[in-house]
């Protein structure tokens, strides 16, 4: 990732790959819970906020949305794997909450 700024002059928190994504990856160390973190969608350079709940470690995901055990993660407008259990908007997604379907 560029360290140039965005064109409001903001650098990101998180970075989200395809309008389609329901997860964003931390892309600063140290994201806390509280943060209302500022988004870019890299296919369109469009941004968003999401308010994230708990402390998401970098390069890690959250969610973009209310996520519900067999959901499907969408990252890079691609399936990445399932949700196995409920995750809320701006809380922390990984191995314990989503599982790849390859195995």
């Amino acid at each position: 990732m560029s360290s140039k700024p965005n064109g409001d002059g903001r650098n990101p928190h998180v970075l989200a790959h395809s309008p389609k994504d329901n997860v964003a990856v931390a892309v600063i160390e140290g994201l806390k819970a509280g943060t209302q973190a500022f988004g870019v969608v890299t296919e369109n350079d469009t941004t968003f906020e999401v308010a994230v709940k708990q402390d998401i470690p970098i390069g890690h995901k959250v969610a973009l949305a209310d996520l519900k055990a067999g959901d499907t993660a969408i990252k890079y407008g691609q399936d990445i794997g399932k949700i196995v259990k409920d995750v809320a908007k701006g809380e922390h997604v990984h191995v314990h909450n989503a599982k790849t379907k390859r195995w």
